[in-house]
């Protein structure tokens, strides 16, 4: 088992356990309240209780790490058109979708965490949908790709995978830009790739330093680090296995809050129109664009 695998658990097993006793306390103060209250609307609950709770993933760069980045600033802005105060819901990711959606949006977690009233950075994919009849995915703020950076003085084109077989490249192995990598073309570049990396923010900075040639992960890890940079090119992956369009990013609330799902698409559409989500992209190096 690798050294980042390792660290990796040993994290989720620590946030797993601080934030069931720190979360459950939370839990305490934010209540569901009498089954009379449960009954009430939720954007009225919200409202009364004066607080907006925001799941949110941990280690999840550039849209939070450690208290900062892009969803944390979108969640206060998102709080404070409902006239609210923000409550973070940190949480390690599950081992799928369904199971983020059940512990984070409409059940909560054994340990006593959650569910939040919103979950942020949900893909806003249809089949997503139909697998959780209990929530509702609306609200798409970003397109997600996997993309390839490549240094341009050591790999002028890249129209194919072909080239990457006589450098070095680094991906984040344990991400989908990791598995398309190291399988590709049954596997003729795995012995070229640096995989024990936690992300692709990390690929990015390798290349920035010149330790690769290449760095493939997330459009946001990668362009958060290198965008602007005349030395270096990112673009698509190329390879016919990728999802050629990418998919968009969004939240989730429980199926019956609608009065809260469109108060809350109606502060992301007013935050869009002010120019404040992009200028929440921007800080992070990011060029935000309507999904």
């Amino acid at each position: 088992m690798s050294h980042s695998h390792d660290q990796a658990t040993e994290r989720r097993a620590f946030l797993g356990r601080t934030s069931a006793l720190a979360l459950g306390t939370l839990g305490g103060l934010l209540g569901v309240g009498s089954a009379a209250a449960q009954d009430k609307p939720a954007l009225v609950r919200v409202r009364e209780r004066g607080r907006l709770s925001v799941g949110l993933y941990n280690d999840l760069p550039p849209f939070h790490v450690k208290g900062q980045g892009i969803e944390i600033e979108l969640a206060k802005a998102l709080a404070s058109a409902l006239e609210v105060e923000v409550s973070l819901l940190p949480f390690p990711a599950d081992d799928n979708m369904n199971d983020d959606l059940r512990n984070m949006v409409w059940k909560g977690h054994y340990l006593g965490y959650g569910p939040a009233d919103v979950l942020l950075h949900v893909p806003v994919d249809r089949p997503l949908m139909q697998n959780n009849p209990r929530v509702s995915i609306f609200g798409p703020y970003w397109r997600e790709r996997v993309v390839v950076a490549r240094d341009l003085s050591k790999l002028p084109e890249l129209d194919s995978l072909e080239p990457l077989r006589q450098v070095r490249s680094a991906v984040p192995g344990l991400s989908l830009a990791g598995w398309l990598m190291i399988g590709a073309d049954e596997g003729a570049l795995r012995e070229r790739l640096i995989t024990k990396i936690p992300d692709g923010v990390v690929a990015a900075q390798m290349l920035q330093r010149g330790e690769v040639a290449a760095a493939a992960g997330l459009r946001s890890e990668i362009e958060s680090v290198l965008r602007g940079d005349p030395r270096f090119a990112i673009a698509p992956i190329p390879m016919p296995r990728a999802p050629k369009d990418g998919w968009a990013v969004g939240m989730a609330v429980k199926k019956d809050a609608t009065d809260l799902a469109e108060a809350l698409q109606g502060a992301l559409n007013n935050l869009a129109e002010k120019g404040e989500l992009k200028a929440m992209f921007a800080r992070a190096n990011l060029a935000w664009q309507r999904v």
